[in-house]
């Protein structure tokens, strides 16, 4: 599907939880060791400022990743994001899971992906979203495809998708704007 459609908006609208991968959607997907074997990680600004927008607007945020890493766990206590769940191997069962814990359906949460292993989890959905850059088969199956990549600023404009969906945005830009 790909694009901003009618389909995509109404979607998003109804997000009341929004999931997201880690390596190449927070980040660009290179992964970087320190001669130590410590993982390091770059986050874009730009993504970190969307998800608190997010979160004050009132929509949960989920950060479900495959792989486990301490730089994560700053960058998501930095956000204040609580729901962090690392070392996922079932991320559809996980959604599923945090949705019922919350009393909301999956059609009320979205998820943000960029590589088959996420398929499962973003056609669980009632909302998903990929990367400019990611594989071929998940923008192929989205509803929405963003125009940047992974950790270039993808995210944030999901954020924004989000918040003009759901009427959000004026209220979150007015402290910007005023």
């Amino acid at each position: 599907m790909g694009g901003c459609t009618t389909t995509a908006n109404t979607r998003a609208a109804q997000v009341a939880l929004m999931g997201f991968d880690v390596d190449g959607v927070l980040t660009d997907g290179t992964l970087y060791f320190s001669s130590q074997g410590d993982e390091i990680k770059a986050f874009s600004s730009l993504d970190g400022h969307g998800l608190k927008l997010l979160q004050r607007a009132g929509v949960e945020v989920a950060i479900i990743s495959g792989r486990s890493s301490r730089a994560l766990e700053l960058r998501a206590q930095n956000l204040g994001i609580a729901a962090l769940h690392m070392g996922v191997e079932d991320k559809r069962g996980l959604m599923t899971e945090l949705a019922a814990q919350r009393g909301i359906v999956l059609a009320q949460a979205g998820y943000m992906g960029d590589d088959v292993v996420d398929l499962p989890i973003l056609r669980a959905c009632g909302f998903s979203a990929a990367v400019a850059d990611a594989h071929d088969e998940v923008r192929a199956r989205v509803d929405y495809v963003a125009s940047k990549g992974g950790g270039r600023g993808a995210v944030r404009e999901v954020c924004d998708l989000i918040l003009r969906a759901q009427g959000k945005w004026d209220a979150a830009m007015a402290e910007y704007l005023a």
